[in-house]
């Protein structure tokens, strides 16, 4: 175990880090230091942490999400949940306006009857303070996602994809909150698909036969679900949680039905998972294929190290355009990051990429400095032809091969081994033409409803958009449009 560390800032103030065990600031470490506005970015603040605070991020990181580590941990919980002789209990939090929480909703009935666990369903309000930058925005990003995945895993969301009437929402929590665990988790789907396909008669009828409690009470079981998810820290709907780790809705439903697999908690060994991960088919390679991909990464994400490499080869393989659009990353973009935030993309990524079989885990921070320093050289490397190699090669650095990118000599590694000359690139290091190039990316990915990264614009020949989407994990969706347009 690590011992506790007292920083004492140049402000004075001594901010306490501790071990990746226990109670460890993330936000902190991810939020202070110097700011530097940029006027094109709306007067967003970066990072620029000291070399100490770097470090330490860097090193715990690193250390909490090696897939040894991930692997002990599930030990050490599986072997506290026998001493106290508890169920293996998946506690499941059901937003009832997200539309992720619509599609887990239709699954969750049959998760309890597929496995041999105990489901508990909470009731929880959307992220709140710093976990969301904005709420609206982020519920009808849950929506259009929903609507366009659910054939996926064979589920249902209607279309158009339409925010339910809030007279409704109040209804179906209601009626939700008056129930017992028991009935909650088997009336789940039949509530939310009434409210979700805007039934009022249907809501009204389960009312009269499921019964439905007051306001207040509704505000108790609210209160005392999100209470529950914070307390297991995490802030978001659509969440499976089981001992020690969380799973955000369909997408991630398959690792915990592989670890209850693991743990022999199939009753069915011999069938297809409930919600599995779909695979990346574009199809066969299309000569002289119209459709543009537009790809939004940034470097100091996680998910866009993991899937930076795939996302080329999916466009060479498939023979399109690929028109890569870095913007800057979010927490310089004045998007917080909070502990439980920080913490669960972390750990979110390593497994995804252990699923991916790409390397990551040896992690340097890149935020700040090094983050800008690459894009100065951004613009001289496309010049050359080299602006994708540039940017692999800095998150393979940062993120893979632990690579200090706020120095000099990791910079040069960076260069070189995007195939790049070094003693050019000194030469571009105050070049600023990036700043316009990466707020007109940012504009353009703004304009799309979007703002996480990576995300993708999917185009024909005529400039139609055919898909916008957000993350790594939607790359099975590009894919999969490349190939129904190619092929029908």
């Amino acid at each position: 175990m690590l011992s506790p560390l007292v920083i004492k800032t140049k402000q004075g103030k001594r901010d306490a880090i501790v071990s990746s065990t226990g109670p460890f600031p993330l936000g902190a470490l991810f939020m202070t230091g110097q700011s530097k506005t940029f006027t094109e970015q709306g007067g967003a603040a970066t990072m620029d942490p000291s070399f100490l605070r770097r470090w330490i991020l860097s090193t715990l990181v690193s250390r909490r999400f090696r897939p040894e580590q991930i692997a002990s941990r599930r030990v050490k919980f599986e072997r506290q949940r026998d001493r106290e002789n508890r169920p293996h209990l998946v506690e499941y939090f059901h937003q009832v306006d997200d539309g992720y929480s619509h599609l887990t909703a239709q699954l969750l009935a049959r998760l309890e009857e597929r496995y041999r666990v105990v489901v508990r369903c909470h009731l929880v309000r959307g992220p709140e303070g710093g976990n969301v930058m904005d709420a609206e925005r982020l519920l009808a990003v849950s929506r259009r996602d929903s609507a366009i995945i659910a054939a996926q895993y064979g589920l249902i969301f209607p279309k158009p994809a339409k925010a339910p009437a809030s007279e409704l929402i109040n209804l179906a929590q209601a009626i939700l909150a008056g129930m017992n665990d028991q009935s909650r988790v088997r009336h789940l789907a039949e509530v939310s698909r009434a409210l979700w396909h805007g039934s009022s008669d249907d809501l009204k009828q389960l009312a009269d036969a499921l019964g439905q409690v007051d306001e207040q009470q509704v505000t108790d079981a609210l209160n005392a679900g999100t209470s529950r998810r914070a307390t297991l820290k995490h802030y978001a709907g659509a969440m499976f949680h089981y001992e020690g780790e969380w799973y955000w809705g369909v997408d991630r439903l398959h690792y915990l039905e592989q670890r209850l697999r693991e743990l022999e908690l199939d009753a069915a060994p011999g069938n297809e998972a409930l919600a599995p991960c779909p695979a990346v088919d574009p199809g066969t390679t299309v000569p002289n294929s119209d459709l543009t991909l537009e790809f939004f990464p940034s470097l100091r994400s996680p998910y866009t190290a993991i899937v930076f490499d795939e996302t080329l080869a999916l466009a060479e393989r498939s023979g399109i355009r690929l028109h890569t659009r870095p913007v800057l990353p979010m927490v310089m973009r004045g998007v917080p990051v909070t502990l439980e935030k920080g913490l669960y993309i972390f750990f979110d990524t390593a497994r995804e990429a252990l699923r991916r079989g790409v390397p990551y885990g040896n992690f340097r921070d890149p935020i700040g400095n090094p983050v800008r320093r690459c894009y100065a050289l951004y613009p001289w490397a496309l010049k050359q032809g080299r602006g994708n190699e540039l940017l692999s090669s800095f998150l393979r650095h940062a993120f893979a091969l632990g690579v200090n990118t706020n120095t000099q000599r990791g910079l040069r590694q960076v260069v070189e081994a995007a195939g790049l000359d070094w003693e050019s690139a000194k030469m571009q290091q105050r070049d600023d033409r990036w700043e316009a190039l990466l707020e007109d990316n940012r504009l353009s990915l703004d304009e799309s409803g979007l703002w996480g990264v990576p995300s993708y614009r999917l185009s024909d020949g005529t400039g139609r958009c055919l898909l916008e989407t957000w993350g790594q994990d939607r790359l099975w969706l590009v894919a999969q449009a490349i190939r129904r347009h190619h092929y029908g």
